[in-house]
């Protein structure tokens, strides 16, 4: 932990930073620069028509009826393992940086962080499980549409920032020109916290859901990696930060550190599965029950 000094009579901020000098890449999988939704691709018109889709379809009514649905937790009961395996079947169609199977990411993810986070073993299984509500895509679970269970998250409930990737598509969406829903605060208040707003829907919040309702012992901030990860308004663009309270800000630390990984771990060097694979059942059974109702 390192003082950084914001200057202009501004207050001192307590920041979080890599130990271990991660260094990010400076290109994707594909050979392209991160996250650019422009670049001219195969995966871009592709891409482009999920964040369509998705930014008309998640208004509060279908996020209620998604919360009110899934958080019964009564589809099935299995261990976090056998969740990682399912998620074998799945490519995630908003990433512009990654075609590999789920679970090659999530262990890229946990073994980066377990290398310069040696100690910090929850941050390894967070790194871990972080994704694995994308397993709304099952069809055991529903089968989901992409747009219902991956992408960019933003709230609910207030007006959208323009920070959010194609964010023009938004102007589609009926609650746009609704004005409980359109200003800057919309149905919430200064500070009121993010555990207290409604995130559009997807494996973000049905995971952290899970987690909660079975009550792991991770410490707040995984739970808030999980449920903000895909929150890159507020983690890149610092939007909706007027929403935030003092916990919030805490966890915040740790899911700037979290999300190098998670963005910058993407590659094609693949995980040697059964040789990391005690190690992180260890951690399943340290913070959760061996079985988890889903």
């Amino acid at each position: 932990i390192v003082e950084k000094n914001q200057g202009n009579g501004k207050e001192e901020e307590t920041e979080l930073v890599l130990d271990a000098g991660f260094e990010a890449p400076h290109t994707n999988s594909f050979g392209r620069t991160f996250r650019d939704y422009d670049a001219e691709s195969e995966r871009r018109r592709g891409v482009e028509e999920f964040y369509r889709v998705n930014h008309i379809g998640q208004t509060v009514d279908f996020v209620r009826k998604m919360r009110e649905e899934y958080e019964k937790l009564n589809r099935t009961e299995m261990s976090i393992w056998e969740c990682c395996e399912l998620l074998n079947e799945f490519i995630d169609e908003s990433d512009p940086d990654l075609d590999e199977p789920q679970i090659e990411h999530l262990l890229q993810t946990a073994e980066a962080i377990r290398k310069d986070y040696p100690d910090e073993d929850w941050l390894h299984l967070t790194g871990l499980i972080h994704d694995l509500g994308k397993v709304l895509l099952h069809s055991s679970f529903g089968e989901l549409p992409q747009w219902a269970v991956v992408g960019d998250t933003f709230p609910v409930g207030c007006a959208f920032d323009e920070s959010i990737v194609h964010h023009k598509y938004f102007k589609e969406n009926p609650d746009y020109d609704n004005p409980s829903y359109n200003s800057k605060y919309g149905i919430y208040t200064e500070g009121c916290g993010l555990d207290n707003v409604l995130m559009s829907w997807g494996h973000d919040d049905y995971m952290y859901l899970v987690a909660k309702e079975n009550q792991t012992t991770l410490p707040s901030a995984g739970l808030f990696i999980i449920r903000y990860h895909s929150f890159y308004a507020l983690h890149k663009s610092e939007a909706y930060k007027h929403l935030m309270n003092n916990e919030d800000r805490e966890n915040m630390k740790w899911l700037k550190v979290f999300n190098k990984y998670d963005l910058y771990s993407k590659s094609k060097v693949r995980v040697n599965v059964e040789e990391v694979k005690p190690y992180y059942l260890s951690l399943t059974n340290k913070y959760f029950p061996s079985k988890l109702k889903w």
